[in-house]
């Protein structure tokens, strides 16, 4: 932790600018940091905690900085990480904005599910990928970079395209069809090596990712609460996949015990019938803010 009667080192912080700028920005305001807007055409929100110096920069250029050490910490897919080849250190695996880095090729071309045995062109955003693909599928073919809307290259312009796939609706609305998968990738919280070998940094940086990982446990969690009769408590306690031990009270009067734990959202449309089911009663559910274990 730092000394907070020291002056905290600056920490400069890359935020995607971008389709994923929302969900990361709400990350942070959910973990305190809420950022000021710099106007619709700002490109440096201010962050409350002091310390810390923001800027909204492309995805691939925060790989880029981070690398070069004019940024301390930042977000960034995995695709660009490996895209650029970067020597950076990924702290946190946000989950946000998953997708999968595939080869596409528009079925046509396809013959029995194969590609043709001539020469090929892909087009490609992430040419690093596509080509390390290429070499490693033993295929004939060229590569053209693409700069966005790779999945209009097909069939005139190229035959395959490597791109990062969300639903796979784009892929599907071209007549595109997966041919192999490269990668998966999400937002992730990556520092720089320069930034983790600086004790200031790196123990505000490790504070920071400590905050956002609470975060990120809550929105996978749920309070629930209940009471139950003693004789039944202990076939309730089984049921509960709470992270430790659940918190206990006795109810007045002793009627019985008043039962809390944190257990997975996604539990709850089984976890609730079982809990009635074995004698649970009063059940009210709240949402979390942050889980530090």
């Amino acid at each position: 932790m730092t000394n907070p009667t020291t002056e905290p080192e600056t920490i400069h912080l890359a935020v995607p600018k971008g389709r994923t700028e929302e969900a990361v920005t709400a990350l942070l305001a959910d973990a305190g940091m809420r950022l000021r807007s710099g106007g619709p055409r700002g490109y440096r929100p201010v962050a409350p905690a002091p310390g810390y110096e923001v800027k909204l920069l492309k995805p691939q250029n925060i790989v880029e900085m981070l690398s070069a050490g004019s940024r301390d910490v930042g977000f960034a897919g995995a695709d660009w990480v490996a895209e650029k080849g970067a020597d950076v250190v990924e702290l946190l695996d946000t989950g946000l904005n998953p997708v999968t880095v595939v080869a596409a090729a528009h079925e046509d071309l396809l013959v029995d599910g194969a590609l043709p045995d001539r020469r090929l062109v892909v087009a490609s955003e992430l040419e690093r990928l596509a080509s390390d693909w290429i070499d490693k599928s033993g295929l004939d073919a060229g590569l053209v970079h693409s700069y966005g809307a790779t999945e209009v290259f097909p069939p005139e312009d190229a035959d395959l395209i490597v791109d990062i796939m969300a639903t796979g609706e784009t892929l599907a609305a071209n007549g595109l069809v997966v041919i192999d998968e490269l990668m998966m990738s999400s937002t992730r919280l990556y520092a720089g090596r320069h930034a983790m070998d600086a004790p200031g940094k790196k123990a505000r940086i490790e504070d920071l990712v400590l905050s956002l990982r609470s975060v990120l446990e809550a929105r996978g969690r749920v309070m629930i609460e209940l009471n139950v009769a003693t004789d039944d408590l202990e076939d309730v306690i089984e049921a509960l996949p709470c992270m430790r031990e659940p918190t206990m009270a006795t109810l007045h009067g002793e009627a019985g015990m008043a039962v809390k734990a944190a257990v997975p959202r996604g539990s709850l449309p089984d976890l609730i019938p079982a809990l009635k089911e074995k004698g649970a009663t009063d059940i009210v559910v709240t949402r979390l803010e942050q889980i530090v274990p």
